[in-house]
């Protein structure tokens, strides 16, 4: 059998997703259950414990797939970008219905009521799924219970194309391993949150994203000519050109969502790696 990535299926020796039945050995297959997440932000690790590894976050209304429950955590598959973890089970609320908007605004408060003055029930991020059934005032009701400012989300279907000024919209964000929200995020979520932002969906981690989101060039940089929007790759990085010379990434080197110059990148990446860029994705221009 070829191995599978364990990041994006959900199989262990003792149990694995129905799906996977004939592709990994495992003592017991289940189609498991759908759930929603309940929570703004919810951690997803590799073990479950609250001191094991952070690969990623899970946002406010997405969907996922439960196949294990056990001492107060859940094994979960995200349905968003099929990134699969460990998360608290109390995070975890009713299968969400379909969504008709998302956030828009980097942050927003979730309100027990339609009252900028009511304690906030909790913090929404950027790109989260969100099912609207009317206004009251200039709230947003949630199907799930809640209320959200009305101008800080938008349907579904208002996209926002220009996916490198919305990276620009994180400017300053710290830099967070495994983070996957406005609060703080690593250097394949800034993309991954961009591109949801314009309609585009891909791949949580840079590994993932360099061989599947847009189209690949046929070159390196110093090689190519590079655009506005391209994505630049190298081992465990991604960044997004600003133009012909400047990048725009979650980096590391400032802890920060930071513009710098590529040359300064590829002055890192060499002296880190031994090597340099590994490819360069481009989005459709009719995308």
């Amino acid at each position: 059998m070829t191995e599978l990535d364990p990041r994006l299926n959900a199989y262990r020796a003792d149990l694995a997703a129905v799906a996977l039945e004939g592709r990994v050995p495992a003592s017991r297959f289940t189609e498991g259950r759908p759930a929603g997440i309940a929570r703004g932000i919810v951690d997803l690790r590799r073990a479950p414990d609250a001191r094991a590894g952070l690969d990623t976050q899970l946002l406010f209304g997405e969907a996922v797939t439960v196949y294990d429950e056990a001492d107060g955590w859940a094994w979960v598959q995200n349905e968003t970008d099929g990134y699969v973890g460990y998360l608290e089970s109390a995070t975890l609320g009713a299968a969400p219905p379909e969504p008709t908007h998302r956030v828009t605004a980097l942050r927003s408060y979730l309100f027990p009521e339609p009252n900028l003055k009511a304690p906030p029930l909790d913090c929404l991020s950027i790109a989260s799924p969100l099912s609207v059934t009317g206004m009251e005032g200039d709230y947003a009701v949630l199907a799930g219970g809640g209320f959200v400012y009305g101008k800080h989300i938008a349907p579904l279907e208002d996209m926002e194309p220009d996916f490198v000024a919305t990276a620009l919209r994180f400017l300053g964000t710290p830099y967070y391993w495994g983070g996957r929200s406005s609060v703080g995020l690593d250097c394949s979520t800034l993309v991954q949150l961009s591109l949801s932002c314009a309609g585009i969906a891909l791949r949580r981690d840079s590994y993932q994203q360099a061989s599947t989101v847009g189209e690949a060039l046929n070159g390196l940089p110093g090689e190519i000519a590079l655009e506005r929007g391209d994505l630049v790759y190298s081992p465990g990085h991604v960044a997004i050109m600003l133009d012909a010379e400047r990048v725009v990434h979650a980096n590391a080197f400032t802890m920060s969502v930071a513009v710098e110059t590529l040359a300064a990148l590829e002055g890192r990446v060499r002296a880190e790696t031994g090597g340099g860029f590994t490819a360069v994705r481009r989005i459709p221009s009719d995308r």
